[in-house]
């Protein structure tokens, strides 16, 4: 099985935002180095706690940085723009860096209302739902794939980066954008860290797979997941993001806190405040086999791991943890 990682950029409390950017680049060599296969960065707006609005400013940077892991947009919110653009964009990126560039490609709107607004060119209106319209513009671009009448044809064969292209994937965490990954014959990454009752979801694009741009359907899966040295030091760790979620359920959008405070914070509400999100937390053989069931119930030969802690050197060690877990279980299979 694969391992990646999926990087929110996180904001702890006391940071500034360029600090978590260049933690950014510091988990992305860390990454490289300890074998993980490909790299995404996320793309949120308007609030305190994530620094990563553009992922397809931080590909570059990160790709520059590595050596052989695959950077890419976990990912770009197509509704906010121009699918030309988004294309031109991207075909740089592969082409400086051949064979290593992915495109993620998600359709949410943003973080509220007035994120959305802030967010539009035009005002004066609010924006269509035509996701389907521009993901299909989008891969013409890529696949040159526009009727010759078409006048947008000629931007296709003039994108900067030919003859690379990234690899498109569809994101999502829902039937709906199964059912889209599926129809178009597009590879599926499924976000369990929103939604975990996805695996049904992933066996609907499976069982709608229409072999187009890929013969068989390709499933990767997003989980939360957190390894320290013992299980207890781990789940002291996981409270900073529990709180910070719990208080995005509110409406308040917080940077990342101390685990101190988070602990207190969480003893006093209870855990109804938590939700249902699934995270796999605690020593490193407990978070490698929560990991191995994720990929298990969603059929996936993947995991992208998304993990958010107060303390970037905890973060750090997480990472490094699980790797090694799964080099050792690779090692006495």
């Amino acid at each position: 099985m694969k391992l990646s990682v999926l990087d929110q950029s996180p904001i702890s409390e006391g940071m500034t935002g360029a600090q978590a950017l260049a933690n950014t680049l510091d988990l992305a060599r860390l990454a490289d180095s300890l074998g993980y296969h490909r790299y995404w960065v996320a793309e949120h707006h308007g609030g305190p706690m994530l620094a990563g609005p553009s992922p397809e400013v931080l590909v570059g940077p990160i790709a520059a940085a590595t050596d052989r892991i695959r950077v890419g947009s976990g990912g770009v919110m197509l509704p906010h723009y121009s699918p030309l653009k988004v294309a031109e964009s991207f075909s740089v990126l592969a082409g400086l860096f051949p064979g290593r560039i992915d495109l993620g490609i998600g359709r949410a709107a943003g973080t509220d209302p007035m994120t959305t607004h802030a967010l539009q060119r035009d005002r004066s209106q609010a924006m269509p739902d035509d996701f389907p319209q521009q993901l299909a513009e989008l891969l013409a671009y890529y696949e040159d794939r526009f009727p010759p009448e078409n006048p947008l044809a000629r931007m296709a064969r003039v994108l900067p980066g030919r003859p690379e292209t990234p690899e498109p994937w569809l994101l999502g965490s829902s039937p709906q954008s199964a059912i889209w990954a599926a129809e178009l014959g597009l590879p599926y990454a499924f976000a369990d860290f929103i939604n975990s009752g996805g695996a049904e979801i992933a066996e609907l694009y499976r069982s709608r797979f229409e072999p187009a741009r890929l013969d068989t359907p390709r499933t990767i899966v997003a989980a939360w997941a957190l390894a320290a040295e013992t299980d207890e030091e781990a789940h002291r760790l996981a409270a900073s993001s529990k709180m910070a979620f719990a208080m995005l359920r509110r409406g308040r959008l917080i940077a990342v806190p101390p685990p101190e405070i988070a602990l207190r914070f969480l003893e006093s509400q209870g855990d109804e405040l938590l939700g249902r999100r699934r995270t796999v937390v605690g020593s490193r053989e407990t978070v490698r086999a929560g990991i191995e069931q994720v990929a298990a119930d969603y059929g996936a030969d993947e995991v992208v791991v998304v993990t958010i802690t107060y303390d970037h050197a905890a973060r750090r060690r997480s990472y490094e943890l699980i790797a090694d877990a799964f080099a050792d279980a690779r090692a006495a299979a």
